[in-house]
């Protein structure tokens, strides 16, 4: 019954088939994903009957065949859709019975195909048992860190304490744990499977004793990173040191904000600005994941996701003014603080619904860049006062260019920023020309000689599936596309305000960026989704009132570029020049100075309505 066998037998016959059908299926990739994708029963069978296959090349034995099936039952786990894996998990056959199942395969063959069973035999078992051992202990000291830090009562940023809040370990750190590590076994097994035929057994022994080890490595990192965490779990004591720091800064002015991850750039907009103002300012966070979400900055940033402990935070009393990037519900553990003004700041003036909010009304003041913004409200009718609403500019804009690498004659192309915003929260506020227009307007551009610069709203494809498909697409032919060095911007760098720069013509929807690009003065397209006449359109969305308009078929884009390419062509350029001061307010010599002053008045407000409240015990003097 060992390798003398010549004959084809039949348990022979049906591994080699099944051999064949894992390699088919795992041969480029397109196999895997296709079962992953359309039938999940199958590929959970057939990773199922990989084992009991392993352990019958192993009792017969068939080393040839075992080696080939090790390496794709692994393919075949790896493949394995969560929600079948789930299935199995439920029937008591884990990932862990599973891999030990190979594991167990593994020992069976060498025992049949290695006479006398030598020293690395032994050594194989041993390592594979230490194996699991270590792995539970890394995967418990994983888990305990995580919960530790994600119960930590405040996250800190730029904030120096006697005994420091220490950030998470990396993330990989955390991540690789549990089932993920079992795949080290690997390193064990495919050796000892493959070489064992040819008296190299021991690299199996070899392989056992690295996962061992790096597993050990892991551990031990996790370790020193639960030695700096010790004192997180005094809860009492991790707030009373943020707040007593916090009263001690004395903040003036709080940047509040609430919101997933991905709406991060929401508040990231405003951190240059703030750091540049004379007010001390705190940011104050709500979520974790938005601790490291928020872009680079200089400001101390506290994030506190309890509302009770936010509620019991006493150092935030003694800022005046509170400034608001987002509307959402938990903007109410602030709004409730005595004594603070609350304002809404946004996070840029456009024609979207969301820019008249009925939410918007709860604040003491709104502060818009111009007078569209003003307009915006009193067509609205949402509750907003007039006199609540105070026009303060764009500070964020004072860097934007009125020219271009092209108009300077630096650059050999013309270039044109494509920038869609995102599918929005519902199908009522769905002003993306991404699913219905984008890859035909990028497809149309990529014919001419111009340079395109591709980026999208970072919520892109957040709720739509249709957005993300049509993202894909425009993704695809920007990698099929060659000569013009072309550009994707999917990250925060480079900044909008950068592409700004950089561009001689804008496209893109009714949003936030077309205001903004205003300020460069130079020619922009907004998309006609709907297909509105342009007098409608115009009058509906102010925005668009020095916008060449592009409908969903892009009638209008040949005559458009043709007119931008021709000296004294550009009919819209006298109403961008008017509609620039109406959309972000004049020409103001210092943009930052008007924000702060700005600032520097609802902060005497609030003192005014401190004093008459009898409220003076809150004002920041109370921590000197």
């Amino acid at each position: 019954m060992g390798g003398n066998i010549t004959g084809r037998t039949a348990p022979e016959a049906l591994l080699t088939l099944l051999a064949r059908r894992l390699t088919l299926i795992a041969g480029n990739g397109r196999g895997l994903r296709r079962l992953a994708g359309g039938r999940r029963g199958a590929l959970a069978a057939l990773t199922l009957a990989s084992y009991p296959a392993l352990l019958l090349a192993a009792v017969w034995p068939l080393p040839a065949t075992f080696a080939v099936l090790a390496p794709l039952s692994y393919a075949a786990e790896t493949a394995l859709p969560g929600r079948a894996a789930a299935a199995l998990s439920r029937a008591h056959l884990g990932a862990t019975v599973r891999f030990l199942a190979r594991e167990t395969a593994a020992v069976v063959l060498l025992a049949r195909v290695a006479p006398g069973r030598p020293w690395w035999y032994a050594a194989l078992a041993t390592g594979l048992f230490l194996f699991h051992g270590v792995r539970a202990a890394q995967t418990w000291l994983a888990c305990r860190l995580d919960r530790v830090h994600h119960q930590t009562p405040v996250v800190t940023r730029n904030i120096h304490l006697a005994a420091p809040i220490p950030p998470p370990p990396p993330r990989t750190l955390l991540a690789w744990r549990g089932t993920r590590l079992l795949y080290l076994d690997a390193l064990a097994i495919v050796p000892a499977a493959a070489l064992t035929p040819s008296g190299l057994g021991w690299t199996g022994a070899a392989g056992a004793a690295t996962a061992v080890l790096l597993e050990v490595a892991a551990a031990a990192a996790l370790l020193v990173h639960t030695r700096r965490a010790v004192h997180l779990g005094d809860r009492r004591r991790v707030l009373s040191a943020v707040d007593e720091w916090v009263a001690a800064y004395r903040p003036e002015v709080v940047m509040y904000f609430s919101g997933p991850a991905t709406a991060a750039y929401q508040a990231t907009m405003w951190l240059g600005t703030l750091e540049r103002i004379t007010p001390r300012t705190l940011v104050v966070l709500r979520e974790r994941s938005l601790a490291t979400a928020l872009g680079p900055t200089t400001l101390p940033v506290v994030c506190i996701p309890s509302s009770v402990d936010l509620m019991n935070f006493r150092a935030l009393d003694g800022a005046r003014v509170a400034l608001f990037p987002a509307n959402v519900g938990n903007n109410i553990h602030m709004l409730r603080v005595p004594g603070v003004r609350s304002v809404f700041i946004g996070h840029g003036d456009s024609d979207k619904e969301a820019s008249f909010n009925p939410y918007t009304k709860v604040y003491d003041e709104v502060w818009v860049a111009g007078p569209a913004g003003r307009d915006r409200y009193l067509r609205a009718q949402v509750g907003v006062r007039d006199e609540a609403v105070e026009e303060v500019g764009r500070p964020q804009l004072a860097g934007i260019r009125r020219t271009s690498p092209y108009a300077e004659g630096v650059a050999p192309y013309r270039t044109i920023l494509y920038a869609p915003t995102w599918e929005g929260w519902s199908d009522d506020v769905f002003h993306s020309s991404l699913v219905a227009m984008g890859p035909a307007i990028v497809r149309a551009l990529l014919e001419q000689p111009v340079r395109l610069i591709y980026k999208p709203h970072p919520l892109t494809g957040h709720r739509s599936p249709a957005a993300r498909t049509a993202h894909r697409r425009i993704m695809a032919l920007l990698d099929e596309r060659t000569g013009i060095p072309h550009l994707a911007v999917t990250g925060p760098e480079p900044s909008l305000y950068d592409c700004f720069n950089e561009a001689d013509v804008l496209i893109s929807d009714i949003s936030s960026v077309v205001s903004d690009f205003v300020a460069s003065g130079k020619p922009y397209v907004v998309t006609n989704v709907a297909a509105l006449s342009g007098d409608r359109f115009r009058e509906r969305y102010p925005a668009a009132g020095a916008a060449y308009l592009l409908g969903p078929d892009l009638a209008e884009l040949p005559d458009v570029l043709r007119r931008l390419d021709a000296p004294g062509e550009d009919e819209m350029a006298g109403a961008r020049r008017a509609l620039r001061g109406y959309l972000l307010g004049p020409d103001h010599r210092d943009p930052l100075a008007r924000f702060e002053e700005a600032v520097r008045r609802a902060a005497a407000r609030a003192e005014e309505r401190a004093r008459l409240l009898g409220l003076e015990a809150l004002a920041p003097s109370a921590h000197d």
